[in-house]
């Protein structure tokens, strides 16, 4: 089947580019104009992601864009002498996938604990750098961990640690929400059972009343951990080169990074001036979050980066300012109390990370601004939060056609969606399920735990949902994040909300164009059309048909960004 829909400017480019292909209504003399491509890839099952899902049987692509889409004899017949055609073997492809929140591939340095499955495994791991580490180094892990992956599906408290580690201070970093500190850890900074907890924030304890090490959300503040070590210029780009080859390999071409500061900013910047960039990215700015936050520190944020909104290109732009309202699985902010939370009986909600009061005037001050924010938002309340700020400002200066951005919202109630569409706000949904269902359901009951995401509901009720990972606290394989939203199936084995579960179109658009919609990037990327960006990837086998018990065996062949390939081939 021939492509034939265009739109916007992606219609204007492909117009200059190839005029009308054959069989799309004439275009033979339009076609003979241009310049042969330089590439065009046949004989493959194209899942175009266009406005009627249509598939193709090949591309051409000229200058880093798809020249043409459509049949395997319509493409082959623009081929010049210099062109290089691909046979694809009959291989699935679709759009290069997004991921519209990520930190990092991979859970950042320090004890890998990945791969843990019991408690054992990750004092194994800590104890074997414990036995190198230099006297008075504090061993830190990476944060791509949790505990429901462990079989005892409970955390590695300070006790635990102490087993392995009595006198090395020993830091675990869970997710982004969450430290653990061994007793030597405890000492070193001073915490003790008398030490104030920080607004926003949880210092836990044993039911004999003793620290258990956990440190949440605002209270991580008071370990503060030593800072990586120290790299060159030249080795930090090197760094993220191979993290987003990672990540290239997994079939991601674009990512939204959740929050980084100007340091981070300034490196893709010089990597996208060196030309060396594989991945396309926008990032949200690291906002003011906690207890002294306030509308003045947003504005000292957005002049430290020294860019303006609508800054950047197709490599490299700014996707607006992170804000956060609540705690992560272990503290986002509830309606109603928590089955099981730390001890405190049926009366801990939740954390409220940012106050009230400063999140509204800092998301006003966002607004007058002329940016817009990406706000993280957990629980029922949370959710309620970022709703009502962002109509407040809205009775200002309107933010219709802005799309300002809910981030993760696991627990909205049925009144949101219509609201969130009166104000054009969009979601990025995330598969945290996958790992840390179990805990969910202890923290917060079955029926909550459940509905995390509700992608059934936010689809239905018209929300614009953009996938992604939140990595490193979930892995971050996109095609792991469409299984998961399609069954609902954990790592576990269990199924957790089956009549949440997502179709599998609706899934894919979630992964492509939804992702370039949320970053105004729709016209040029996110669906495989003439004029629009080459970015795709080639599957082995073909994620609409295969059946959902070998969704997990299907492999990325090849990533192609720009027209060049960056992972197989």
């Amino acid at each position: 089947m021939t492509v034939c829909t265009r739109s916007g400017r992606a219609a204007a480019v492909a117009a200059l580019m190839v005029g009308t292909l054959a069989g799309c209504g004439g275009g033979g003399p339009e076609l003979s104009q241009v310049s042969p491509p330089e590439a065009i890839y046949v004989n493959g099952r194209f899942l175009t992601v266009d406005d009627t899902f249509s598939t193709a049987q090949a591309v051409a692509i000229s200058d880093g864009r798809f020249s043409a889409v459509g049949t395997d004899a319509s493409v082959r017949a623009l081929a010049g002498d210099s062109t290089r055609v691909i046979d694809l073997g009959g291989r699935t492809v679709v759009p290069g996938f997004g991921d519209s929140h990520i930190h990092d591939a991979g859970g950042g340095p320090g004890v890998d604990l990945s791969r843990a499955r019991t408690i054992d495994d990750v004092l194994a791991a800590v104890a074997a750098r414990v036995d190198t580490a230099p006297a008075g180094e504090v061993v830190v892990s990476n944060s791509d961990w949790h505990e429901s992956q462990l079989v005892e599906d409970r955390l590695p408290l300070r006790r635990d640690l102490d087993t392995v580690a009595p006198e090395t201070p020993v830091v675990l970093v869970r997710g982004g929400h969450e430290y653990i500190l061994n007793s030597a850890a405890l000492a070193h900074w001073g915490i003790t059972t008398a030490t104030p907890v920080p607004p926003g924030g949880e210092v836990s304890r044993y039911d004999d009343g003793e620290l258990n090490g956990e440190l949440v959300d605002t209270a991580k503040a008071l370990a503060t951990l030593p800072p990586p070590a120290e790299r060159t210029r030249d080795q930090q780009i090197e760094d993220l080169l191979a993290e987003h080859a990672a990540l290239n390999a997994a079939g991601l071409t674009s990512i939204r990074y959740g929050a980084m500061g100007p340091p981070q900013y300034r490196l893709l910047e010089e990597m996208r001036q060196r030309g060396v960039l594989t991945m396309r990215v926008s990032a949200l700015l690291g906002g003011p979050r906690g207890p002294q936050a306030s509308a003045e520190e947003v504005r000292s944020t957005i002049e430290a980066f020294g860019l303006a909104p609508d800054d950047g290109d197709e490599w490299l732009r700014p996707a607006g300012v992170k804000l956060m309202v609540d705690g992560g699985y272990e503290g986002g902010l509830m309606r109603e109390p928590y089955e099981e939370p730390y001890g405190k009986g049926g009366t801990f909600r939740g954390l409220q990370v940012t106050p009230r009061e400063s999140y509204v005037e800092i998301v006003k001050e966002i607004n007058r601004l002329g940016w817009r924010p990406g706000t993280h938002a957990v629980g029922d309340d949370a959710v309620e939060q970022v709703i009502a700020a962002y109509e407040a400002a809205h009775a200002e200066t309107s933010i219709v056609g802005r799309r300002w951005v809910l981030e993760h919202g696991f627990l909205p109630s049925p009144g949101h969606f219509e609201r969130m569409n009166a104000l054009g706000i969009a979601l990025t949904a995330q598969h945290h399920p996958y790992v840390g269902g179990p805990a969910m359901v202890r923290y917060w009951g079955e029926d909550r735990a459940s509905r995390v995401p509700p992608l059934r509901a936010y689809l239905d009720g018209g929300v614009v949902a953009a996938s992604g990972s939140d990595s490193g606290v979930v892995p971050f394989p996109p095609l792991q994040v469409f299984a998961y939203f399609v069954t609902r199936t954990t790592m576990h084995g269990t199924v957790l909300g089956a009549e949440h579960a997502v179709a599998r179109q609706e899934a894919l658009r979630m992964a492509t164009w939804n992702n370039a919609y949320l970053t105004f990037e729709e016209e040029i990327k996110g669906s495989i059309e003439p004029g629009k960006l080459a970015d795709f990837v080639v599957l082995s086998d073909d994620l609409l048909t295969v059946p959902d018990d070998q969704l997990g065996e299907i492999a990325v062949l090849m990533t192609v960004v720009g027209g060049e390939v960056v992972f197989g081939g």
